[in-house]
């Protein structure tokens, strides 16, 4: 039976879906699946992460633990993997996730293989990931005792184990040194509550295309109307027009809405890795030829300043 050990990303207590990811694609690996939480605020999470199929949930506590820090969790990681010797580790594909595999790869010295969608074979190990961007699936074979991956964000759909496993908990007293705290969270800003980018059902995302940041009002009607939340290109990101939060790509936030509205959206690699597990896409666009109009599984070649308002006008006379 293999053990496979996942490290659970969360929020001060708040898991993220990705985790729920990384917890499916582990029962894939083995049968006695083993989850870490790091700190006492995700101790709450035991039930849940029993539905997803551990058996274990060693929560570690320190009093450095008390925010993220890719440092302290990174050698969490590796005191954790000493100490209950599994055969494999998964954590999330996300920024944070990659980071504290990364770490805990360093400071044991083991190779790590980051953003797997699937696993071909167990003997030896083979996966398939992505590389540059999503535009390269690669695929690779794991050649060490203890091997470190980490799941692409939506790659994998989170579904619950069969046979719930049994969640007992575990006190794991983490030996960290003090020098790690240099790298923690110590200060947050809060965006207003409600739908995410990230979790939003419905995305409109306007490009170079929209012209300005005044033009962004119409898309910002239109996902008011539609329940859903305004996303953009980098191109956007680099004329100031909107912040880099609202940014969907490689570098930006990866989503999954039912429905992607792309306007103006040429669909360069690096934003069509954001977009590509939409379930859903409508291209608006003056060229046929765009990228993104050829990805689209909707397209309408045309201005969008003129389709966007049509748009609006036809959804509000339905609503009439």
């Amino acid at each position: 039976m293999s053990r496979v050990l996942v490290m659970v990303e969360h929020d001060r207590g708040t898991i993220a879906p990705a985790a729920l990811e990384a917890m499916t694609f582990a029962r894939s690996l083995g049968d006695d699946i083993v989850a870490l939480t790091i700190g006492a605020a995700a101790d709450g999470l035991a039930g849940a992460l029993g539905s997803y199929g551990a058996g274990e949930v060693h929560q570690a506590h320190h009093e450095l633990l008390g925010d993220y820090n890719p440092e302290a969790w990174g050698d969490v990681v590796a005191g954790a993997i000493r100490f209950l010797a599994p055969e494999y580790v998964v954590a999330t594909g996300t920024d944070a996730g990659n980071e504290v595999l990364a770490h805990a790869a360093s400071v044991l010295d083991l190779p790590m293989v980051a953003n797997c969608v699937s696993v071909e074979s167990a003997d030896p190990l083979t996966v398939r990931r992505v590389r540059w961007g999503g535009s390269l699936i690669e695929h690779t074979t794991v050649d060490a005792d203890v091997k470190l991956l980490t799941v692409t964000h939506h790659a994998v759909e989170a579904g619950p184990a069969a046979v719930p496993g049994a969640a007992a908990t575990h006190p794991f007293e983490a030996q960290l040194d003090d020098a790690v705290a240099r790298s923690g969270v110590v200060e947050r800003v809060e965006r207003a509550a409600g739908v995410t980018l990230a979790t939003a059902p419905v995305v409109v995302s306007g490009g170079r295309g929209v012209g300005s940041a005044d033009g962004f009002a119409p898309l910002e009607e239109l996902a008011s109307l539609l329940g859903g939340v305004v996303g953009c290109s980098r191109a956007v990101t680099n004329n100031g027009w909107r912040n880099h939060t609202d940014q969907v790509g490689q570098t930006g936030t990866r989503i999954a809405p039912d429905i992607y509205i792309a306007c103006g959206i040429s669909g360069a690699i690096q934003h069509w890795v954001g977009a590509m597990a939409s379930k859903r896409i409508l291209a608006i666009n003056t060229d046929p030829q765009a990228n993104m109009v050829a990805k689209a599984d909707y397209a309408v070649i045309g201005d969008l300043h003129q389709v966007v308002p049509a748009i609006i006008a036809e959804i509000r006379r339905r609503a009439d």
